[in-house]
């Protein structure tokens, strides 16, 4: 789209500019030209972009501009000349064609559309109307996947997503910000949930193998309707901020299976605080050492079972139980049944979440 705009404005200018311009892709095509016999042309040789820094470039009897920025170009306007005169009306080409094309990227553009509509930046009313207008189905099922990384060069990392889901008509990846890129999945409306899982993880698997690059991805979960991709990226947000918190280890969170975590997580800090003082009326969680700590969460991984529990932490069965009475002594709950059990697991995640969010209220 963005090569007939180009040919449109080029058409209207040919008449006042009186030299050869045009506009080339990063490939060396030729989009549009004033000599309407040149377009689709291969050029044989091209300025060296790679340093490009914003200024002019003169190139084997042409002058060159960009279009884009320092960080992504996307075509380069040429005008015939490289004198003063052809300077300026490269610089003047490149600021019209530049203003032309963000413009009809903000009024057109589907991928600039999703993003205003998961950053609530479009009024609901108007999204059923825009979607008509761009030509996309507002009744699909499409779930967000928030793709987190810490690389300096974002746009890396959303160039090889791009590349993993081609088809720009129905999945959308778009940049946020430097550490966030969102991935917009159209699925079928018969989904299978492996099918979903397997996305996340093959993404992770492709920026580790290819790029080296480490991501923890948060999944919202599916929506129907276009105007519902808003919710799902809010429930990837809190899926990777909560399993920040509660999953350390894990680089895929759904927000479907956060659990109690979710819960945790929505609760003001002085009533954590409340359900500590008061779980433990003897003493404070704090008095526990790592060993029992670990002793803690083993008997919590196998289900309250002493003999397994015993088992993988190499003790005596008698030496889990000892341990055992000595946290109920310290803080009033016996483990072994189910009740004290949960309550102690809540508060051992609560006393996760204050640390890990000491300013929040």
């Amino acid at each position: 789209m963005s090569s007939r705009l180009f040919k449109t404005v080029i058409d209207q200018m040919k008449d006042v500019v009186d030299r050869e311009f045009g506009v080339i892709d990063l490939k060396g095509v030729m989009v549009a030209c004033s000599d309407v016999t040149k377009e689709g042309m291969q050029l044989e040789q091209m300025p060296d972009i790679s340093t490009h820094d914003g200024n002019l470039m003169v190139h084997n009897g042409y002058t060159y501009q960009a279009i884009g920025n320092k960080n992504r170009i996307h075509y380069l306007v040429c005008i015939q000349g490289e004198d003063e005169t052809a300077e300026k009306y490269c610089a003047l080409l490149a600021i019209s064609l530049t203003s032309i094309k963000q413009y009809y990227d903000e009024k057109y553009d589907k991928g600039n559309f999703i993003k205003n509509i998961i950053l609530d930046n479009i009024l609901p009313g108007d999204v059923s109307i825009k979607a008509k207008e761009l030509h996309l189905q507002p009744d699909i099922s499409r779930i967000v996947f928030l793709i987190r990384t810490y690389e300096s060069d974002n746009l890396y990392v959303h160039d090889i997503i791009e590349n993993m889901f081609p088809a720009k008509n129905k999945d959308f990846v778009i940049v946020i910000d430097e550490q966030n890129i969102v991935l917009i999945k159209e699925i079928k409306h018969d989904y299978d949930v492996k099918d979903i899982e397997r996305i996340p993880k093959t993404i992770v698997d492709t920026l580790n193998t290819e790029a080296l690059i480490k991501a923890r991805i948060g999944i919202g979960s599916v929506v129907r309707n276009i105007n519902e991709l808003a919710k799902s990226y809010k429930e990837a947000q809190v899926a990777l901020e909560v399993g920040k918190v509660f999953d350390t280890e894990k680089y895929i969170i759904s927000y479907d299976n956060l659990g109690i975590g979710r819960l945790i997580y929505q609760l003001p800090t002085t009533l954590c605080e409340l359900f500590l003082a008061e779980v433990f009326k003897k003493q404070s969680i704090d008095a526990l050492d790592n060993e029992t700590i670990l002793t803690i969460q083993k008997f919590f991984e196998n289900n309250l079972n002493v003999s397994e529990t015993s088992r993988q932490l190499y003790v005596h069965r008698n030496t889990l139980v000892y341990r055992l009475d000595k946290i109920q002594k310290l803080t009033g709950l016996d483990l072994r049944t189910f009740d004290h059990a949960i309550i102690f697991k809540v508060a051992m995640m609560v006393k996760k979440y204050l640390v890990s969010s000491p300013m929040r209220i």
